[in-house]
């Protein structure tokens, strides 16, 4: 039996994901800011355990003592494998970091950054003693960016969130292979380039302000994006490998 939480899971690849993972001996906790209809309505025509909650990440703190008690609920040896996929993001404005106003600046690093760091340290704190966690087959995985690792004009708050998630997976693989009652997994991973409203967001930027604009647009017509099922599925396969957390930053497209 596996139990994942997973965010980001109305649209794009977290909603790919979540309908990927739902299996008949899975439990799938989805949060997003609004909830997936079309989801819920074939868990339940399959009989699946996915639980949905619409929370705003931009204020992470409540989200995370949720996910405490959440997994405070459920018997700590009734799992094989445990996971938490922070997959959130927000795309501030596209252009030099001024044209940004200090709330969308804030949102873009609570919910790509800040709700990352304290969704982990609850599921960390949660599973401590789990049966899945003694024998290392807890998991945090961290969906990234290569704009993590290479900076680009027009996507600063973007670029910083993704640029820390790296570096604090990093900072945590450290620290649970310290632990001698059985650490935790973590990678930050590069999904690659996906056929997703980021894209879209991209492609209709003023390139004046964002000098690639013409290279997402030359993705788009030479078919070079992948879709959502199909970066769904290859990010899963890497959550299942066995040298999962070999590398804590790392590329699917590596895998």
């Amino acid at each position: 039996m596996n139990l994942t939480i997973l965010t980001g899971t109305s649209r794009g690849l977290g909603a790919a994901m979540a309908e990927q993972l739902l299996q008949a001996d899975s439990v799938v906790l989805g949060i997003s800011r609004h909830a997936n209809e079309r989801l819920a309505a074939k868990a339940q025509a399959m009989q699946l355990r996915f639980d949905q909650w619409t929370r705003d990440l931009s204020d992470p703190a409540p989200v995370a003592e949720q996910i405490e008690l959440y997994l405070g609920a459920f018997d700590p040896a009734r799992f094989d494998e445990v996971a938490l996929i922070n997959n959130a993001g927000v795309l501030t404005r596209i252009g030099p970091l001024d044209v940004c106003s200090s709330a969308e600046l804030s949102a873009a690093l609570r919910v790509g950054l800040e709700a990352a760091l304290l969704l982990t340290a609850a599921f960390l704190r949660a599973t401590q003693g789990w049966r899945a966690r003694q024998q290392r087959r807890c998991k945090v995985l961290n969906i990234s960016s290569g704009l993590g690792r290479r900076a680009m004009a027009g996507s600063a708050p973007y670029c910083a969130a993704k640029a820390g998630m790296d570096h604090f997976s990093r900072a945590v693989a450290l620290d649970e292979a310290l632990r001698s009652g059985g650490g935790a997994k973590i990678v930050s991973l590069a999904p690659g380039v996906i056929d997703t409203d980021m894209q879209v967001h991209l492609r209709a930027a003023d390139a004046s302000g964002f000098p690639d604009q013409s290279m997402f647009t030359d993705l788009k017509a030479k078919g070079q994006l992948a879709t959502p099922h199909d970066a769904a599925a290859r990010v899963l396969a890497y959550l299942r490998h066995t040298d999962f957390g070999v590398n804590p930053v790392a590329d699917v497209r590596d895998a």
